[in-house]
């Protein structure tokens, strides 16, 4: 099931404390290209058709990266714009099983980012 814009966007904003939807929606830009730079085939197919028409499209057209970066250099990558706010709502819309297979195509440390600690 897709997330309306709206939704999506609300939920960003309240994580992110971004004190207009302006914002939440610039966050969201910056964070979703930069993933789907890591991700690749159905997987990516799969989380595009949840997220929001224009989201996706983002998802799907995504910077262009030689090699995936470590949750780290992610942060840094995306420092102005609140990861733990955009990130959590993608594991939210995604779901537990595509969350799953989304994290078995990202190095270590992701599942934190997503808010969805794995056990080790």
């Amino acid at each position: 099931m897709t997330l309306r814009r709206e939704a999506f966007l609300a939920h960003v904003k309240e994580r992110g404390e971004y004190g207009t939807v302006e914002e939440a929606e610039r966050a969201a830009r910056v964070v979703l290209a930069l993933l789907g730079a890591h991700l690749v085939g159905e997987v990516r197919a799969q989380l595009a058709a949840r997220l929001p028409e224009g989201f996706a499209l983002i998802l799907l057209n995504p910077l262009q990266s030689a090699e995936p970066l470590p949750p780290e250099r992610f942060l840094r990558a995306t420092a102005t714009w609140d990861v733990s706010a955009v990130l959590p709502t993608v594991a939210d819309t995604a779901g537990d099983d595509l969350l799953g297979q989304i994290l078995l195509q990202l190095p270590v440390g992701f599942d934190l980012l997503f808010g969805r600690p794995q056990p080790t």
